[in-house]
Protein backbone atom coordinates (compact mmCIF):
# COMPACT_ATOMS: atom_id res chain seq x y z
CA UNK A 1 0.00 0.00 0.00
CA UNK A 2 2.93 2.38 0.30
CA UNK A 3 3.35 2.18 -2.84
CA UNK A 4 0.72 3.37 -4.29
CA UNK A 5 2.13 7.19 -4.15
CA UNK A 6 4.68 5.87 -6.99
CA UNK A 7 2.33 4.10 -8.91
CA UNK A 8 -0.06 7.10 -9.48
CA UNK A 9 3.28 9.69 -9.86
CA UNK A 10 4.27 7.24 -12.80
CA UNK A 11 0.26 7.63 -13.82
CA UNK A 12 0.23 11.05 -13.67
CA UNK A 13 4.20 11.50 -15.35
CA UNK A 14 2.71 9.32 -18.80
CA UNK A 15 -0.35 11.20 -18.62
CA UNK A 16 1.97 14.46 -18.70
CA UNK A 17 4.36 13.08 -21.62
CA UNK A 18 1.97 11.88 -23.59
CA UNK A 19 -0.38 14.81 -23.55
CA UNK A 20 2.50 17.01 -24.24
CA UNK A 21 3.31 14.86 -27.15
CA UNK A 22 7.17 14.38 -25.37
CA UNK A 23 6.56 10.48 -26.21
CA UNK A 24 6.40 11.14 -30.30
CA UNK A 25 8.83 10.29 -32.30
CA UNK A 26 7.73 13.16 -34.70
CA UNK A 27 8.69 15.55 -32.34
CA UNK A 28 11.42 14.07 -31.12
CA UNK A 29 12.92 13.90 -34.45
CA UNK A 30 11.44 17.85 -34.94
CA UNK A 31 13.79 18.67 -31.98
CA UNK A 32 17.04 16.92 -33.55
CA UNK A 33 16.41 18.61 -36.64
CA UNK A 34 15.80 22.06 -35.30
CA UNK A 35 12.31 22.30 -37.08
CA UNK A 36 10.18 22.56 -34.22
CA UNK A 37 10.87 24.65 -30.22
CA UNK A 38 8.40 22.17 -28.99
CA UNK A 39 10.43 19.80 -27.16
CA UNK A 40 12.97 22.80 -26.56
CA UNK A 41 10.42 24.20 -24.49
CA UNK A 42 9.61 21.10 -22.44
CA UNK A 43 13.30 20.00 -21.56
CA UNK A 44 13.93 24.01 -20.76
CA UNK A 45 10.82 23.64 -18.38
CA UNK A 46 12.24 21.06 -16.93
CA UNK A 47 15.87 22.23 -16.46
CA UNK A 48 13.96 25.85 -15.22
CA UNK A 49 11.71 23.59 -12.54
CA UNK A 50 14.57 21.20 -11.64
CA UNK A 51 16.57 24.27 -10.88
CA UNK A 52 14.01 25.65 -8.91
CA UNK A 53 13.05 22.32 -6.73
CA UNK A 54 17.25 22.50 -6.07
CA UNK A 55 17.53 25.92 -4.75
CA UNK A 56 14.39 24.91 -2.58
CA UNK A 57 15.43 21.80 -1.23
CA UNK A 58 18.67 23.59 -0.35
CA UNK A 59 17.25 26.37 1.51
CA UNK A 60 14.53 24.65 3.23
CA UNK A 61 17.26 21.56 4.29
CA UNK A 62 14.41 19.06 3.10
CA UNK A 63 14.61 15.84 3.22
CA UNK A 64 13.89 12.76 1.34
CA UNK A 65 10.77 10.57 2.25
CA UNK A 66 12.70 8.44 5.18
CA UNK A 67 13.79 11.28 6.70
CA UNK A 68 17.92 11.62 5.43
CA UNK A 69 19.39 14.80 4.69
CA UNK A 70 19.59 15.41 0.52
CA UNK A 71 23.00 15.79 -0.16
CA UNK A 72 24.19 16.99 -3.41
CA UNK A 73 27.66 16.14 -4.38
CA UNK A 74 29.95 19.07 -5.89
CA UNK A 75 30.55 18.98 -9.41
CA UNK A 76 33.51 17.30 -11.00
CA UNK A 77 36.26 19.50 -12.90
CA UNK A 78 36.38 16.71 -16.02
CA UNK A 79 33.81 17.20 -18.41
CA UNK A 80 35.07 14.18 -20.96
CA UNK A 81 33.04 11.78 -18.89
CA UNK A 82 29.27 14.08 -19.48
CA UNK A 83 30.43 14.49 -23.24
CA UNK A 84 31.26 10.92 -23.87
CA UNK A 85 27.91 10.02 -22.11
CA UNK A 86 25.85 13.00 -23.53
CA UNK A 87 26.72 12.12 -26.97
CA UNK A 88 25.43 8.15 -26.14
CA UNK A 89 22.66 8.98 -24.37
CA UNK A 90 21.67 11.65 -27.63
CA UNK A 91 22.74 9.69 -30.74
CA UNK A 92 20.60 6.48 -28.39
CA UNK A 93 17.78 8.61 -28.39
CA UNK A 94 17.96 10.01 -31.73
CA UNK A 95 17.93 6.43 -33.31
CA UNK A 96 14.79 5.18 -30.87
CA UNK A 97 13.13 8.71 -30.51
CA UNK A 98 12.45 8.02 -26.85
CA UNK A 99 14.40 8.64 -24.27
CA UNK A 100 14.16 6.28 -20.97
CA UNK A 101 10.44 7.84 -19.35
CA UNK A 102 8.94 7.74 -22.64
CA UNK A 103 10.00 4.54 -23.01
CA UNK A 104 7.77 2.96 -20.83
CA UNK A 105 4.85 5.19 -22.07
CA UNK A 106 5.20 4.21 -25.34
CA UNK A 107 4.77 0.64 -24.19
CA UNK A 108 1.88 1.64 -22.33
CA UNK A 109 0.07 3.19 -25.38
CA UNK A 110 0.74 -0.36 -27.32
CA UNK A 111 3.93 0.50 -29.25
CA UNK A 112 4.95 -3.20 -28.49
CA UNK A 113 8.74 -1.90 -30.72
CA UNK A 114 9.61 -0.63 -27.56
CA UNK A 115 10.07 -3.44 -26.21
CA UNK A 116 13.48 -3.88 -28.06
CA UNK A 117 14.67 -0.29 -26.70
CA UNK A 118 13.94 -1.24 -23.39
CA UNK A 119 15.94 -4.36 -23.67
CA UNK A 120 18.11 -2.53 -24.83
CA UNK A 121 18.76 0.30 -22.44
CA UNK A 122 18.21 -2.57 -20.04
CA UNK A 123 21.43 -4.03 -21.33
CA UNK A 124 23.15 -1.27 -21.45
CA UNK A 125 23.06 -0.12 -17.73
CA UNK A 126 23.77 -3.75 -17.11
CA UNK A 127 26.83 -3.64 -18.63
CA UNK A 128 27.83 -0.30 -17.12
CA UNK A 129 26.82 -1.85 -14.16
CA UNK A 130 29.65 -4.61 -14.89
CA UNK A 131 32.44 -2.58 -16.10
CA UNK A 132 32.43 0.79 -14.19
CA UNK A 133 34.99 -0.22 -12.03
CA UNK A 134 37.57 -0.58 -15.05
CA UNK A 135 35.96 2.73 -16.76
CA UNK A 136 37.92 6.07 -15.60
CA UNK A 137 35.45 8.57 -13.82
Amino acid sequence: MKSIKYILAGILFGIIMSKSEAISWFRIQEMFRFQSFHMFGIIGTAVILGAISVFIIKKLKIRDTAGNPIVFQDKEQSYARYIIGGTIFGLGWALTGACPGPMFVNLGYGYIAMLVVIFGALSGTYLYGLIKDKLPH
